[in-house]
């Protein structure tokens, strides 16, 4: 059966203890846009979903012992989000800061062609944002990382 919402193959979902001001702030600070929101008959979000520039990311909440928000972990990740910008790296950077971010590496230039930063949420979750800058070969990104890359086209 073909997807009606028209869903990539993966999806990860981040867990917040506020799940509404979750939605908020990832507009505000990063510009995702709400794709869709159920709440249950008291009005609380039972799922909801973002997209942005055709990727999708679950919103949800501490619903089961299984799930926690990294602040309710000490601030421990098991994993972080890698965006792929095609806007300016840099004020994108500049607007989460403003929305509260913390900034934990301000927006670089990388061995393998992007522009970099990453960023905290209140949340605690951590969010690497790029912008490629300028095509790099493998043996370019290999010479100037001393790194072995396979899988590179």
């Amino acid at each position: 059966m073909e997807d009606p919402f028209r869903r990539p193959a993966f999806a990860p979902a981040v867990i917040y203890r506020d799940v509404a001001a979750a939605l908020d702030w990832l507009e505000k600070a990063f510009g995702f846009e709400r794709f869709m929101v159920i709440t249950d008959d008291g009005g609380a979000i039972v799922h909801s979903e973002m997209k942005f520039r055709g990727g999708l990311i679950y919103v949800g909440s501490e619903w089961a012992d299984f799930t926690a928000s990294p602040a309710g972990t000490g601030g421990r990740c098991t994993q972080y989000q890698h965006v792929h910008l095609d806007e300016d790296v840099d004020a994108h950077c500049e607007r989460a800061r403003a929305a509260g971010a913390v900034i934990l590496r301000e927006p670089a230039d990388q061995f393998y062609g992007d522009r970099v930063y990453q960023a905290r949420d209140p949340d605690g979750h951590v969010w690497t944002f790029g912008q490629p800058v300028r095509a790099v070969s493998r043996e370019e990104a290999e010479a100037a990382s001393g790194l072995k890359i396979e899988g590179w086209v």
